[in-house]
């Protein structure tokens, strides 16, 4: 397939008459498909139906302890649901508080918590002249949405194959006290697929920070949410290289199973150092009395161990694959080797990153719209909406089905075509 780049003036016009007489077709459709969360789809939401039996009125409602759910008690979360997302989050049990129902609630508490209160004794952030975060890029908008709604400078760090730029990373880490934080989707990131390597996980843990209230704030949230059966990749369990490092109060890790259960009414956790958990508790405590005990009864009795939460995962699997591959299959087919855009299989997660041509994401995102095809704003991958490339656009396949899928991407690379070759005529 000849690149549009090495296209003359004249073959590259009647390229673009012919995809504007395709969009004509397609918007007179009236299509509506939306890909712009990472939402699980109606299939996968009933896998989870059975959940809802788990506990009814004539449960015994106790834990393995004896410990009533229905009352007030287990004020960290039941013995079994700890065990069981400590499993998941490959931590220890006593590392971890199980929480609601939302782990960016936990990550929103844990950043207000500092910015009121500080960091186990230090200054609150609130006191401070100026507080910056170190935000991977592409990244998760809701992450930058929390800090930019607390005035928190935030800097972008490019992602690279492997993870982030950790000379960036220990650069500013080490040189400036006012970095407090950094945020981290390590396993399948959101929106890129990729996996933090080991070296890059033990360049965390051996960070030297400037300021002593520096945090990484870990959000594991794909941490079981493989694609493929025979491919899996793995992490090392930063809590421990944290320790082992001597920064064992570095990390705070959070988790949940809103993509597994149900979201909205799943369980979530954090799992930190044992410091961190008892000036966590000082708080919390005052906050909230206990969380949802039966929820999280429902869940330990529903998945019973680690086991029945891969075996459950291996389903979820089976379900987004199809989807994935529809849009691989096409990206592949319909614009390898035109030189206007990439795009990277992931092995697991919720998203595909396509790179279009810089300049070019904004457009392709509205004209897509007008075609019925609703996708995250350009931009919002970036901190403050502002992607300077003007090039990432993040694709969640999750929530149609394969057909749409497959009709929703060809649409896709309709708009990514025409875009392409306007960007190109007018240089």
């Amino acid at each position: 397939m000849k690149a549009y780049m090495d296209m003359s003036r004249d073959e590259l016009l009647a390229q673009k008459a012919a995809l504007e007489e395709e969009f004509k077709t397609e918007e007179a459709k009236g299509l509506s498909l939306n890909m712009a969360r990472g939402k699980p789809g109606a299939s996968q939401l009933a896998i989870s139906m059975p959940m809802l039996d788990a506990i009814n009125s004539g449960s015994d409602m106790k834990t393995l302890l004896g410990n009533d759910t229905r009352n007030y008690g287990d004020w960290d979360g039941i013995g079994e649901c700890r065990q069981l997302l400590a499993d998941m989050m490959e931590v220890k049990k006593a590392n971890v508080i199980v929480c609601g129902n939302s782990s960016l609630n936990i990550m929103y508490d844990t950043v207000v918590r500092s910015m009121v209160k500080g960091v186990n004794g230090s200054v609150p952030w609130c006191r401070l002249d100026k507080v910056k975060f170190l935000c991977p890029v592409p990244g998760y908008d809701r992450h930058f949405k929390i800090t930019e709604l607390f005035g928190i400078e935030m800097i972008p760090i490019p992602m690279g194959q492997d993870g982030p730029d950790m000379d960036l990373v220990e650069k500013y880490v080490s040189t400036d006290d006012a970095v407090k934080g950094i945020w981290c989707v390590p396993k399948y990131s959101n929106p890129t697929g990729i996996t933090y390597s080991d070296e890059v996980v033990r360049r965390f843990a051996r960070l030297k920070p400037k300021a002593e209230d520096f945090r990484i704030f870990w959000d594991n949230a794909y941490c079981i949410h493989h694609i493929y059966d025979d491919i899996h990749d793995n992490i090392l369990n930063i809590l421990e290289e944290c320790e082992k490092a001597g920064n064992p109060n570095m990390v705070y890790i959070f988790a949940s199973t809103s993509k597994i259960s149900f979201p909205g009414s799943g369980v979530s956790a954090i799992a930190t150092s044992l410091e961190n958990m008892e000036y966590i508790r000082k708080f919390m405590t005052t906050q909230i009395i206990g969380h949802d005990k039966i929820n999280q009864l429902r869940h330990a009795r529903f998945f019973k161990n680690i086991d029945g939460l891969n075996a459950h995962m291996k389903k979820h699997a089976d379900l987004l694959r199809p989807k994935f591959e529809a849009v691989l299959q096409v990206l592949d087919s319909e614009l390898s080797g035109l030189g206007i855009g990439s795009w990277m299989k992931p092995r697991g997660g919720y998203f595909i990153s396509f790179e279009a041509m810089p300049g070019c994401a904004k457009a392709i995102v509205e004209k897509c719209a007008k075609l019925g095809l609703v996708l995250t704003g350009a931009g919002a991958t970036y901190p403050y909406g502002k992607d300077p490339q003007d090039s990432n656009i993040r694709i969640a396949p999750s929530f149609p089905t394969p057909e749409e899928m497959l009709e929703a991407t060809k649409m896709f690379v309709l708009c990514v075509k025409i875009v392409s070759i306007e960007k190109i005529l007018n240089k």
